[in-house]
């Protein structure tokens, strides 16, 4: 178990790195990257509602979850017609994400049984990660370049975080492999 979490906070924090170096090597077409993948996101929900409404039972269902992808249908249009207004509003959730984001992970390094360590990275990632919220919603008109490059230094942040995180809990699990005796054999059963 623990070497299964550890693999995949490591390949999160990898992962987030390499996001965070090309987002501050190329700003601006990370935030038309980022438009564009909204609006990639919200065709493929209203494919997903459509589908989900013609093969739903009841009219109710069906109404219901063909209106929620017209809506989906919609917001992706506008994204690829208006990305400057979609990129505030993406920015505005961003926001938003990163304070919730920032406050549980704050909030997780306050459990009892966490060791120092552990505690010390989980409220630094969570004090940077609700900066960020909190400059992103209080300016949200600061544009879109320098969106980009916080969200580079925020993926950077996040992905050395998340690899710290992730090689110590491998080291943990080890610590716990060398502690823990070994299960026994199963005698062989002998044949009938």
């Amino acid at each position: 178990m623990f070497k299964s979490l550890s693999t995949s906070l490591i390949a999160r924090g990898i992962l987030a790195v390499i996001i965070g170096i090309i987002a501050l090597a190329w700003p601006s077409v990370t935030v038309l990257a980022l438009v564009i993948l909204f609006a990639v996101y919200a065709f493929m929900a209203s494919a997903m509602e459509a589908v989900r409404g013609f093969t739903s039972r009841s009219a109710g269902p069906v109404i219901g979850h063909l209106l929620l992808g017209l809506v989906d249908l919609a917001a992706g249009i506008v994204a690829l017609v208006w990305p400057g207004p979609t990129a505030l509003v993406l920015v505005l959730v961003v926001g938003v994400w990163a304070v919730i984001a920032g406050l549980v992970e704050f909030f997780a390094a306050l459990q009892s049984g966490e060791p120092a360590g552990t505690r010390a990275v989980f409220i630094l990632g969570g004090l940077v990660t609700i900066a960020f919220g909190v400059v992103l919603c209080a300016r949200p008109g600061i544009g879109a370049v320098t969106l980009a490059l916080l969200f580079g230094l925020f993926n950077l942040i996040y992905g050395i975080s998340m690899l710290v995180h992730g090689i110590e809990l491998r080291r943990t699990g080890r610590s716990l492999q060398s502690v823990m005796p070994e299960k026994p054999e199963r005698p062989e059963r002998k044949a009938a």
